[in-house]
């Protein structure tokens, strides 16, 4: 099977009367050596079943196929949702029928939406605009997701792989650590695409784990670490005062979490914003 080069990326856009749009983050893959570096790094196993964010014109679907049980493409264009299972049939026949193409908005879409078995791994090119909802969505709705691996913007992608006391830690940081070990796997060049975007790309490797053990609520949790972010120049005991009340109140949820409420948001874990959740004060 022959991968998709700069040749028939250009032949299928111009079949299509394609025109990559900046509001859908439409840039495509048109090297094969990139492909296949990130159909190897994410690791995958026979039985994986991939889902497929923003397939495209199908560089990353035909270099995963051989690799998967099955592979779920969700493509909310649907000039190009129609297109994936011709251009597939047309390439790699005997591969056909492990292949799912759904017309839908990955930010919205459930584990009921998705054919077959629930998905194991998230590899994707994913678009730059929504590449952090996507993966927070996903892994909030997926539970049997396992692993990952997604290309992302440079930026996008050592803010979701940051650790605490980085100056850009924040709140994809920890919402990502949540659900996962998150580590960069390594740098993606910009020639690699067409068209070329104006930023480097990045991989992110996405391994999941259990979630802090606390009595509070993810969206507890996550609540705290909003209010922590939302003035991130601030000490906690300033930022957490609207989520608790009153400067005071915060210091004292603070303290009962055993954090310094000097600190700042960058210097928490989840498992600190985790503790932290747990002694918010309770409504007069």
């Amino acid at each position: 099977m022959s991968l998709l080069g700069p040749v028939e990326i250009r032949s299928l856009a111009e079949k299509l009367d394609l025109r990559p749009t900046k509001k859908l983050g439409q840039n495509f893959v048109i090297d094969g050596g990139t492909v296949r570096r990130i159909v190897r790094t994410a690791g995958l196993d026979p039985s994986d079943v991939v889902i497929e964010v923003g397939p495209g014109l199908g560089s990353l679907t035909l270099a995963l196929l051989p690799e998967a049980a099955r592979v779920v493409a969700v493509e909310i264009d649907p000039v190009l949702a129609g297109q994936l299972p011709e251009t597939v049939a047309a390439r790699a026949p005997e591969l056909a029928g492990r292949l799912d193409v759904v017309n839908a908005d990955a930010l919205r879409v459930a584990a009921a939406d998705l054919p077959g078995p629930p998905p194991t791994a998230l590899v994707a090119n994913l678009p730059y605009n929504v590449a952090v909802p996507v993966v927070l969505h996903l892994l909030a709705t997926l539970p049997g997701l396992r692993k990952g691996l997604v290309m992302v913007q440079a930026e996008v992608a050592d803010r979701l792989a940051a650790r605490p006391g980085s100056r850009v830690y924040g709140v994809p940081s920890v919402k990502a650590a949540w659900y996962a070990e998150v580590r960069r796997a390594g740098p993606v060049g910009r020639s690699v695409f067409w068209p070329v975007p104006n930023v480097d790309s990045g991989l992110v490797a996405l391994a999941r784990r259990e979630p802090p053990a606390t009595t509070a609520s993810r969206q507890e949790v996550f609540a705290v670490v909003d209010a922590a972010f939302a003035q991130r120049r601030k000490t906690l005991r300033a930022a957490l005062a609207g989520w608790a009340g009153s400067p005071a109140a915060a210091e004292r949820a603070l303290r009962a979490a055993e954090v310094d409420p000097a600190n700042r948001g960058e210097r928490l874990t989840v498992e600190d914003f985790a503790r932290v959740a747990e002694h918010r004060p309770l409504a007069e």
